[in-house]
């Protein structure tokens, strides 16, 4: 199939972007790296009057390190573009960890992380990542309009986020990466390439005497949006790193779940998921604890 006629615009700067998003509002979609926007073009399940293609505002086409060591991912950046970042093993060790999961290498040469997070699959490595992460996402709207996001508050469904029609998601900060803190991602699919039918990311931080220090635990996958596990993590915020603390934080996240149950997978297949590889997780977690230092 071809996709409906559409109006085809390319501006040059940001405030094009955002006075055309102005202009057109509903009608109006952002095209970059087109991984996702292009299938459902050509089979009208997308179906906008007007196109507003991004690739050549090159403002947007940066990765940076902040002030205090995070870092700041613009709407442009490409997926292999950080993948190919050597630095990110040792800065943001559980990013370059999930990237090689994402599809496959010549979607990644074109997807960008903004279009991942805006199309917001909670099957997707990148909602996880800025979930675990606590990542800050700003949207930026017309007359200099800004809005900051943490992902709770961003993505609000499946497919669904808090963009709005005049809006657009310009950058993805980081947080910088706690000294020694170990992490592990893992995820099931039917095929490499796949999206997750069940998906984990963790990061595990210790003080000077052993005890763990904002632990993170999050999940894809799993519901209509990534799932944090912020009860589990209670459970181990304070505690030792040691087994039966483990077992107990991954009881608590099963009795506080409550898994999708569709074509993919059921709902039960996805809690027994969940729950194994969140236990291997946290084991690979802690052996890697003080690595990056």
């Amino acid at each position: 199939m071809k996709p409906a006629a559409f109006e085809y615009f390319r501006p040059d700067t940001v405030d094009e972007v955002l006075e055309l998003l102005e202009r057109h509002e509903m009608d109006a979609k952002i095209i970059a790296g087109g991984q996702t926007l292009g299938p459902l073009l050509n089979m009208r399940l997308a179906v906008p009057g007007v196109l507003v293609d991004i690739n050549h505002v090159a403002e947007l086409g940066y990765r940076r390190t902040q002030p205090d060591g995070g870092l700041a991912i613009g709407a442009l950046t490409r997926q292999s573009t950080l993948e190919d970042d050597t630095s990110l093993k040792a800065s943001q060790p559980l990013v370059h960890e999930a990237i090689p999961h994402i599809a496959h290498r010549a979607i990644r040469n074109r997807g960008t992380v903004a279009g991942s997070l805006s199309h917001a699959d909670p099957a997707a490595e990148w909602t996880g990542l800025v979930t675990a992460l606590d990542a800050d996402l700003v949207l930026k709207g017309p007359r200099s309009a800004e809005r900051v996001l943490k992902p709770a508050d961003f993505f609000q469904g499946i497919l669904t986020t808090a963009i709005e029609p005049v809006e657009l998601l310009a950058e993805i900060r980081l947080p910088a990466w706690p000294d020694g803190a170990g992490w592990s991602f893992m995820e099931v699919n039917r095929r490499h390439g796949d999206f997750a039918l069940a998906g984990v990311l963790v990061r595990l931080g210790v003080d000077a005497a052993g005890r763990m220090q904002d632990p993170r635990m999050a999940l894809i996958g799993m519901s209509d949006r990534p799932v944090r596990a912020l009860e589990a993590e209670q459970v181990l915020r304070g505690a030792q790193p040691e087994d039966a603390c483990f077992s107990e934080a991954v009881d608590v996240m099963c009795r506080h779940l409550d898994p999708m149950d569709d074509l993919h997978a059921s709902a039960g297949y996805r809690l027994q998921a969940a729950s194994t590889l969140m236990r291997r997780a946290l084991n690979q977690a802690r052996s890697r604890i003080g690595t990056n230092a």
